[in-house]
Formats: C-alpha cells, structure tokens, sequence
C-alpha cells in the first residue's frame, strides 16, 4: 500500500470518529477550515522550490551533535523532510515509509534527514516509535523551516482547539510561538541546488518517497 494510501485510510477512521479517536465533527470542521485558510495564503507557492539554492543550515540531532547540511552534501545528494512532529500520526506515517525507502536512497549516495520544530527527547521519541534509522533534527523556533518559506503562525482558533485537545506545542517544542512548518519534501544536489520540491498545506497529503528516486539517478549521473 502507497504512503498516500495509508494516510487516506487514517484519515477517514480519524474524521468518522471511530474509536479510539472519537472526534467530534466541531474539531474536524476546525482543522479543514485552518487547512483551507493556509492554503488561501498561497504561501506553498512561495516555498523554495526546484532551481533554487537551499539555505544552509546546522542543526542539533537528539544527542545535542551539530549536523551540518554543507557537511552532508560533501558526501552526495540530500533528502530532507520536514514534518510537525512525533504528535501528529501523519507525520509518524510518513517517517516510517521514509525509513523503509532509507536503503533505495543509501544506494544512491544520499544522505535523508528529517526536521522538525521538537525538543531533542521527542526526536528521540520520534527515532523509537518508527525504528528509524536516519537523523531527526530540532529546528527551535522553525527558523530553517522559516528559511524554506515553511513556517506559518496557528491561527488563535487553531490553538485553543490545540489547547483543547491538551496538545501543548510550546512544551514539545521549547517555544513559545505557536509555529509550525508546513509538512515539505527536498532533494538537494551537492551544489547546494534545489532538485526537488514538494510542500503542501494540507497535512493529511505526503508524497511518495519513491517519487525521488529518479531525481536522485539524474543527479548520481551528474557526479558521475
């Protein structure tokens, strides 16, 4: 089964209330509405995408260790995945299927990280729950993802519906904000270009990890 099609089937148990969810239509309606605002915005749109340069960044994984993005792309290609954190069964979905592609990209002289705005024990938490074998990495404050053109502020429904639901971002994340990236998928040559983009408003829509492979044949190809 697909990555899409597995969030597809979450979704409609998720949104139909069944157990153990047992959502009230008032939340869904909530978040379709802060989903269908942000993509109003058009901020997708202005996302870095394909042809442009990445921004550098260096970021602590869970064991406080800086990893720099220029370091890695000394070595091949990077794939990095932005995502909202170990709360969210989306993103916990897309990881997984992220780390049983892991060796396609291994194969293929690429580095995959991951980014998100959590503190390092729930990065850790992030690595157990998913047997992941690749690097969760803490942006504070979604400052790289703010570099992406990702980052975009809770609308104040959103965050009491949050608060509701006793998910508090600010303790997950060490700040205060109330900021999260929009969920994106990048590839980036070892020139530090961009070479794939896929970012979208809509948390419930990942792409395929497979969808990057042929982009990373073209650029083993170019550094042949």
């Amino acid at each position: 089964m697909s990555l899409q099609a597995k969030l597809d089937a979450f979704k409609a148990e998720f949104e139909a209330g069944k157990p153990p969810y047992n959502v009230p239509p008032s939340v869904i309606e909530t978040m379709h509405r802060a989903t269908a605002e942000l993509q109003a915005t058009g901020q997708a749109d202005r996302a870095k995408t394909v042809g442009d340069t990445a921004p550098a960044f260096t970021l602590n994984d869970p064991d406080g260790n800086p990893v720099s993005s220029a370091e890695l792309l000394k070595q091949g290609p990077l794939v990095v995945s932005f995502y909202r954190g170990v709360w969210c069964p989306y993103c916990n979905m897309e990881l997984q299927a992220l780390q049983a592609a892991l060796p396609a990209f291994q194969a293929r002289g690429a580095t995959l990280v991951a980014i998100s705005p959590q503190t390092a024990p729930n990065s850790r938490k992030s690595v157990r729950q998913n047997s992941l074998g690749f690097s969760i990495l803490s942006d504070t404050g979604n400052d790289v993802a703010a570099a992406f053109g990702l980052r975009f502020a809770m609308p104040d429904y959103l965050v009491d519906l949050y608060k509701g639901l006793k998910n508090d971002l600010p303790s997950f994340n060490g700040d205060p904000s109330w900021t999260l990236p929009m969920p994106a998928r990048y590839v980036i040559g070892q020139d530090g270009t961009i070479l794939y983009a896929e970012v979208n408003p809509d948390y419930t829509r990942r792409p395929e990890p497979e969808d990057m492979l042929p982009v990373l044949d073209r650029a083993a190809l170019v550094n042949a």
